[in-house]
């Protein structure tokens, strides 16, 4: 487990819930596409479509009573910090989940952290030895790691780990995925 307060001597820069999406606006209004490879145009259509997800759930979701109360009832500080990026799906189908959930305590502090920006944090929340993001970590008022989640629901992960086993390629398995 680590502690938050020795972490954030590594993280490049944290940013805002809002940072990160008046970041991730920026690149896509400000982007000249016919200037990118193959590959870099890929990442760029799975972040212009991440933005509209992020932006539908940030509209919608209005948090379930009993989880909001639970949220709202936390007395001590928290630090809850998500490592991700903008072309993440996972990401766009659960930032905008906690996010909304950070805003309803003003005892929590939201940060977010780009993976590849931060290569030595990434590396300390591995999953199975892969950099799969989004990851949650949350630290209690001494910078204590509390819990992690992520990348998915656990029920997720093992039928992700089903549909490989099966041979599902990934555009398959990625409409599978945010199907779910």
């Amino acid at each position: 487990m680590e502690n938050y307060l020795e972490l954030k001597k590594l993280i490049k820069k944290e940013l805002s819930y809002t940072e990160y999406m008046n970041i991730t606006e920026d690149l896509i209004n400000n982007t000249d596409t016919s200037r990118l490879n193959k590959e870099d145009l890929e990442i760029f259509n799975y972040t212009k479509l991440n933005l509209q997800r992020s932006e539908r759930i940030e509209k919608t979701f209005v948090p379930p009573k009993e989880l909001a109360e639970l949220i709202t009832s936390l007395n001590d500080k928290q630090t809850w910090m998500v490592i991700t990026e903008n072309w993440c799906g996972d990401s766009a189908q659960n930032l905008p989940y906690v996010a909304k959930l950070a805003e309803l305590n003003e005892n929590i502090d939201l940060v977010i952290v780009l993976r590849d920006s931060n290569p030595e944090i990434m590396d300390k929340y591995l999953t199975n030895g892969t950099k799969s993001i989004p990851i949650l970590i949350v630290f209690d008022e001494n910078g204590n790691e509390l819990f992690k989640w992520g990348p998915r629901p656990e029920r997720l992960k093992k039928e992700i780990l089903e549909m490989k086993f099966k041979g599902i390629v990934k555009p398959e398995l990625y409409e599978k995925l945010h199907l779910w």
